[in-house]
């Protein structure tokens, strides 16, 4: 019997994330053999699940989602609404017990938790308990999906985000996308190149921060409360954000749309082909622009022109 309708989640989506649950990751035809219906329907409902925060797409070329925790994921939902909250947490209750790896916390300094799910269960519900600030290090590999349907529940109740990104992330098929659309909702967003870790904070009391980049092996994270290490992270973060190259451009910007996303991937760092890629251009009309917008800047090289823009405000 459906007990998410409360919530705003339609039955038959309600019933595609229950076999989603149950298979931890899924293509929309593989429910669509569970549920006797259309891949098409199926994969409607996945991306109404995925603005609710409820399911991440996997990254890759294929079309594949995975569940989000449902104890922290319907949480938001839950505090938006006020009419049959009963019904709703005894629903996220049970999903809760689908899921079957909810992992207990502790109250340590540093706690060490083990797996991808646990990773990316915990990330969910950092955002979720954040209250004004999420300050991040973004950079690949990914433990589950690329994308992030929980930071747009939290922009609209007012938490604010800040991102700082390496370069390689912005070549992740479509990454670069879905950080546009976040900044159009509010986030900041920024690139620096060099980036060797990933960090999430929240309110500047709690930090997510993988041990190790190498996720084809057991995962590792270590969840860190107040500390003199966590004051360390948060120093360091700022001096990458100082650092960094912002993404958006400010209102005044004379450069062009085109010729202001293709400086500031430049000045991140990635290469001709990946600039071409993420622009939807040939590598040719690529530097052909380029060589334009030296001439504009008076820049000898690319570098030059990068600090010509900066200097001028224009990224």
């Amino acid at each position: 019997m459906p007990q998410l309708t409360a919530a705003g989640i339609d039955p038959f989506d309600e019933s595609v994330y229950r076999a989603l649950l149950v298979r931890h990751t899924a293509a929309p035809a593989e429910l669509a053999g569970d549920l006797s219906c259309s891949a098409e329907r199926v994969a409607r409902a996945l991306d109404r699940l995925r603005e609710n925060g409820l399911v991440g797409r996997l990254s890759g070329t294929r079309r594949r989602y995975a569940a989000i925790e449902p104890g922290a994921a319907l949480e938001s939902l839950v505090r938006s609404r006020t009419a049959d909250l009963d019904g709703v947490r005894a629903a996220a209750g049970e999903l809760s017990r689908l899921f079957t790896t909810a992992q207990q916390g502790s109250f340590e300094q540093v706690e060490v938790i083990t797996g991808g799910e646990a990773l990316g269960r915990w990330f969910v519900q950092l955002q979720q308990e954040a209250r004004e600030e999420v300050i991040t290090l973004d950079r690949p590999p990914y433990a589950l999906t690329t994308s992030n349907p929980v930071e747009a529940t939290a922009l609209t109740r007012g938490v604010r985000y800040r991102a700082v990104y390496a370069p390689e992330a912005l070549e992740w098929p479509g990454v670069l996308s879905d950080i546009r659309e976040l900044v159009d909702h509010g986030e900041q967003a920024r690139v620096l190149p060099g980036l060797r870790i990933k960090l999430a904070i929240a309110d500047r009391r709690l930090a997510l921060m993988p041990l190790s980049l190498d996720f084809t092996a057991e995962v590792r994270a270590a969840v860190i409360r107040p500390s003199a290490l966590l004051d360390g992270l948060i120093d360091y973060w700022e001096l990458c954000w100082r650092t960094a190259t912002p993404l958006d451009a400010p209102a005044d910007d004379p450069l062009n749309e085109e010729d202001r996303q293709m400086l500031t991937l430049l000045v991140g760092g990635l290469k001709d082909e990946a600039i071409a890629r993420q622009l939807g251009w040939s590598v040719r009309t690529m530097r052909r622009r380029i060589s334009r917008l030296h001439e504009e800047l008076g820049a000898a090289n690319r570098f030059q022109a990068g600090v010509i823009a900066a200097r001028r405000g224009w990224i």
